[in-house]
């Protein structure tokens, strides 16, 4: 990903500029985003989300679960 970060007269960092191609890349990935479509998580949501994760990292340990290495899913990005 190509980011061009943004900083004010001290040079600290205040924004980043993302290219428009990686732009419509995250909105498709990730629908909701350019609506802002977000919201906090309840607390029995984290913690649902974490209790998925740690099922999935077991099913990958067991090798029941084909798994990628961080670099591919960040190219996919």
């Amino acid at each position: 990903m190509n980011l061009q970060y943004i900083s004010d007269y001290k040079g600290k960092t205040t924004g980043v500029f993302i290219p428009i191609q990686e732009w419509d890349s995250l909105k498709k990935n990730f629908p909701g985003l350019e609506e802002g479509e977000f919201y906090e998580r309840s607390h029995e949501e984290i913690l649902e989300g974490v209790k998925q994760a740690v099922s999935e990292l077991n099913l990958a340990k067991e090798g029941k679960l084909k798994t990628r290495s961080a670099k591919d899913l960040l190219d996919e990005l």
